[in-house]
């Protein structure tokens, strides 16, 4: 085919051209369109972060000099004059969302994860962004997280969907400061601690895990709410229809609750390999025969107190706190391998609030806003006082209710994450439909593994505030 033979198709293939381009646009204008006001702005960052990136890469040093020739240039090149050395950029993918954009980009040599992240702070400034991250994202691969609006002041609100959850063991806490899921793994973990002031964000973490949880029939939960003494009057009782069993601030009744759960994690350890054929329940995961166990005590404080007092009623509730604290430390240092976890929020978990010997066991802690550095560091640990940009007194600001910082596996420090706030009306709505899931992990025990007859609960001979 001779060239003017080709030129007759030039035409067609720059209407070709032109039709794939104008079908782009459309389509990315439809999308712009059809956003909201705050998508539209991350589009537009969007389009400028990918216009701007290659000479941005070069002045923030993210670039390199490639002096070797490519094949075509050495062969087309002046003998008298070298080819001129090609500087090269790493190729980025951008993609926007609410809260800024996520660009993906390929390391070269001498441009490696080290580099983008020194260049962090120029990106933020280039893109308009409050903060930028960088993580990386496989081999020679790196993702750069740029956030426009600050995702921990951005009030959210999680609609639970009523559709059963893939996996019982993940825990969707929120979003961090970079907008990213954060989810803690609850398998083979026996107690998580919340901490925080009132107010500020513990009882609607907890509410938004019953909530998604509800719709599985592999989870049953229990919870002593130390703040209010009948379920109308506190936060649960949306909730209630959900719950095998509710205790107020009773110390009796949070004891027989105590007893009773406990009685259930002995009797478990005595049929589970019997009943699963495992000795750890994580091995085959929970089911509705054998479900997950959740122990949920609110205002934990409440029933751990250290009572001081000679007059009777005074020692009654001492050896009923001592007796709680002895019953929940066999739930957390036992129950793990049998499917049942604790979770304890109070508002400063220092060892007056939550017993050492339990909070220490915890492996998943998580604190809202504190008023002193004593407070963080019970509840996060004394490393907290090497991260004082995530330590939870400088969350004290309004615009940080519902904002926790907690230690993630895999991540170095403390993570800032935003939880969200669950409507009142939807969690009603979620426990009344999916009331029908709920029954009491004894009585199943009970039909599937026959009745057990476990050694009793008596902790008098080891109780000394009762023997005083």
């Amino acid at each position: 085919m001779t060239l003017n033979e080709l030129s007759t198709y030039t035409p067609v293939v720059a209407v070709l051209v032109v039709t794939v381009f104008a079908v782009i646009a459309a389509v990315w204008l439809g999308r712009y369109i059809a956003a909201d006001r705050t998508m539209r702005a991350s589009m537009r960052q969007a389009v400028r972060v990918r216009r701007s990136w290659k000479r941005l890469a070069q002045m923030a040093g993210l670039s390199v000099t490639d002096k070797m020739p490519t094949a075509l240039a050495a062969f087309t090149s002046d003998g008298d004059k070298p080819p001129k050395p090609r500087v090269l950029t790493p190729s980025v993918k951008v993609k926007p969302d609410r809260f800024g954009v996520v660009v993906r980009a390929n390391c070269l040599p001498k441009v490696s994860l080290e580099q983008f992240q020194k260049a962090a702070p120029f990106l933020a400034d280039a893109w308009r962004c409050t903060r930028v991250s960088v993580l990386p994202d496989g081999p020679g691969q790196v993702v750069i997280r740029g956030v426009r609006t600050d995702p921990l002041i951005t009030l959210t609100e999680h609609a639970p969907t009523g559709e059963e959850p893939e996996d019982l063991a993940v825990w969707h806490l929120g979003v961090d400061e970079y907008a990213q899921p954060v989810t803690v793994a609850l398998s083979n973990v026996p107690g998580v601690t919340v901490a925080g002031l009132p107010g500020y964000g513990k009882t609607s973490l907890i509410n938004r895990f019953i909530c998604d949880c509800a719709p599985s029939s592999e989870i049953q939960f229990a919870v002593a709410d130390g703040k209010v003494s009948a379920a109308y009057e506190g936060d649960y009782a949306d909730l209630m229809n959900r719950l095998f069993a509710f205790v107020g601030d009773d110390m009796e009744e949070a004891n027989a609750l105590f007893k009773r759960l406990v009685k259930l994690r002995r009797e478990r350890s005595a049929s589970i390999i019997d009943v699963l054929g495992v000795k750890n329940l994580w091995q085959v995961g929970p089911s509705e025969s054998w479900p997950l166990t959740v122990l949920i005590i609110d205002e934990a404080h409440t029933f751990f107190r250290d009572y001081k007092g000679s007059d009777p009623d005074t020692k009654k509730l001492a050896a009923l706190a001592a007796e709680n604290a002895r019953l929940v430390e066999d739930l957390v240092k036992k129950g793990r391998s049998v499917g049942m976890l604790v979770i304890l929020a109070t508002q400063k978990s220092t060892g007056d609030a939550i017993p050492t010997f339990i909070r220490d066991v915890c492996p998943v802690g998580l604190s809202f806003a504190q008023k002193t550095a004593e407070a963080s560091v019970a509840a996060l640990g004394d490393d907290i006082r090497n991260w004082p940009d995530a330590n939870p007194i400088n969350l004290q600001d309004p615009a940080y209710v519902g904002v926790a910082s907690m230690a993630l596996k895999g991540r170095p420090g403390f993570t800032r994450l935003r939880t969200p706030y669950v409507n009142d009306e939807r969690a009603a709505s979620i426990a009344n439909a999916t009331a029908h899931h709920t029954y009491d992990p004894q009585k199943l025990l009970d039909y599937y593994a026959g009745p057990r007859s476990a050694a009793p609960i008596d902790l008098d001979k080891d109780d000394d505030s009762k023997a005083a």
